[in-house]
């Protein structure tokens, strides 16, 4: 057994959003120990400049590579965009996974389907994002939905309220009965599923990338002989600014879709 499998594995988000790619893991590695660095103090992310998010995601994931973590996962659409090609040239010896909006499964849901994506304004403006758009847009119309502010909600632990259907209502209403799909591309999203659901009909689907994302840290740790053997008992303790919503860091991640 390598004696590096029994190093936890880190995961960083600008704020609690993360918990939802997180939970995820948990389900899929139970075995797996966890620290969750969620950068709160800095959120939200989606509206700074790319080179202030590279600049504050690379000094959260030196602090957790500091812990002896054996794989980072970046748990956060918009820090993905801007800083995974520099936290894998800088993390050369453990796995880096990112996550990007969960695209692929949306524009095969039907011929030529009209998919909804709704991001932070950053990751809508990212080159990663842009690129991922142009390669499916042969298979599909992509409208691409920058969100300001819907992920403070989360941030606030405020899940289901009048004032944020008040807000999905002023930003989904145009699209209601014109979209057969909507991916969220922000990971603070799950966790107000219900309230889009709501808004832009109960019958279209939404999808998000967290489960693909524990997938591929699962593959990648496998691969890297990084597995831990155990089948339960891990551990999840949270760090960064996060640390102080200890709570809602907790319901967060006994939240159910």
């Amino acid at each position: 057994m390598n004696k590096n499998s029994e190093s936890p594995v880190g995961v960083f988000d600008s704020g609690v959003g993360g918990i939802s790619v997180l939970r995820e893991m948990v389900k899929l590695l139970p075995g797996e120990d966890f620290i969750f660095y969620g950068d709160s103090e800095n959120a939200p992310y989606g509206t700074k400049p790319a080179r202030e998010i590279r600049e504050l995601t690379l000094h959260s994931c030196r602090e957790l590579r500091s812990q002896g973590v054996k794989a980072l996962v970046i748990a956060c659409n918009t820090a993905t965009s801007a800083a995974i090609v520099t936290l894998r040239e800088t993390f050369t010896d453990i796995p880096v996974v990112g996550i990007e909006p969960a695209l692929k499964p949306a524009v095969h849901i039907k011929e030529r389907p009209r998919v909804l994506v709704m991001a932070t304004p950053g990751t809508v403006a990212g080159d990663k994002y842009r690129h991922l758009e142009q390669q499916y847009a042969k298979d599909a119309q992509v409208i691409s939905l920058g969100c300001p502010g819907l992920m403070e909600f989360v941030e606030r632990g405020e899940l289901d309220s009048p004032a944020l259907d008040d807000y999905l209502e002023k930003l989904l209403a145009p699209y209601r009965g014109k979209v057969d799909d909507v991916v969220l591309g922000c990971t603070h999203y799950p966790f107000v599923k219900r309230a889009v659901s709501r808004v832009i009909g109960e019958g279209v689907p939404i999808l998000d990338g967290s489960g693909g994302t524990a997938r591929e840290l699962k593959r990648r740790l496998a691969a890297s002989g990084l597995l831990r053997e155990r089948e339960s008992g891990g551990t999840v303790v949270f760090e960064g600014g996060v640390a102080r919503k200890e709570e809602l860091c907790q319901k967060l991640l006994r939240e159910e879709d």
